[in-house]
């Protein structure tokens, strides 16, 4: 065997077996609270602004909410302060003006401080992919929960492999990588979503499969959808912040 046709070999079993080993079910009951908590890792530490790429959409520049709506479609009501915005309680989540598929999405968020209640009810919000499949935003810091609706879980489904929350107040960052699920003309399903996340520069989801739909205390099944829908982002009444939001399009 050639070195060459060698390579090619190690690359295409390497590939197999990272496909292999992606996660396909949820390790445990969903919002089991006897579910392993993930391993507290120190991250990073903070930085600037991570600036887009060129062919990056700017959702939020710290500026503007022109790229965003309220759910009833009118004007997004969060408030936009020094470069931020910040979640107004009772306004409602926000959705984007455009639609995307599979994407590589940036968000840079923080949690109040000081911080304010314990388990879920401290620094809760979410990112929601089509609207639908939820990352959830939490402040992790310190503050237990189960495991699969803490800062950087696939809620109610995958909690993160570790978890690399920084105090309340810090600017944090989620990078995820969204590969939509794939309909058959009759609606049928023909391949689940997978996601992957970094959290402050640190794997959490190494390409998990979804099992369908967000939702609390149960794990709806996949219902057929349009390819492309709003990127959403959760009120669940706290003033979590908001910026350098930026999106690539991985379908063309």
């Amino acid at each position: 065997m050639s070195r060459c046709t060698l390579t090619i070999a190690l690359t295409t079993a390497m590939m197999a077996i990272e496909m292999a080993s992606a996660q396909s079910t949820p390790p445990c009951t969903q919002h089991a609270r006897d579910c392993p908590a993930p391993p507290i890792i120190d991250a990073s530490p903070p930085g600037a602004p991570v600036p887009p790429p060129s062919d990056a959409i700017v959702l939020f520049d710290g500026k503007s909410l022109s790229e965003w709506r309220s759910g009833d479609g009118s004007p997004a009501r969060w408030v936009v302060r020094s470069g931020y915005m910040e979640v107004a309680a009772g306004t409602g989540g926000i959705a984007t003006v455009r639609q995307f598929g599979d994407v590589q999405l940036h968000v840079e968020w923080a949690s109040p401080n000081p911080p304010k209640g314990t388990d879920q009810d401290r620094g809760n919000s979410g990112v929601f992919l089509m609207g639908r499949y939820e990352v959830q935003v939490l402040d992790s810091y310190g503050n237990l929960t189960y495991p699969d609706g803490q800062a950087g879980a696939v809620y109610g489904q995958y909690p993160p492999l570790v978890n690399a929350s920084r105090a309340p107040g810090v600017w944090q960052a989620y990078d995820i990588v969204f590969h939509r699920p794939r309909f058959d003309a009759d609606g049928s399903l023909l391949r689940p979503a997978t996601l992957t996340v970094f959290h402050n520069g640190v794997l959490i989801q190494d390409g998990v499969t979804l099992t369908g739909p967000t939702a609390h205390q149960a794990r709806p099944a996949y219902t057929s959808h349009p390819n492309r829908l709003p990127i959403s982002l959760q009120d669940h009444a706290h003033p979590v912040r908001f910026r350098n939001i930026w999106v690539r399009q991985l379908e063309r």
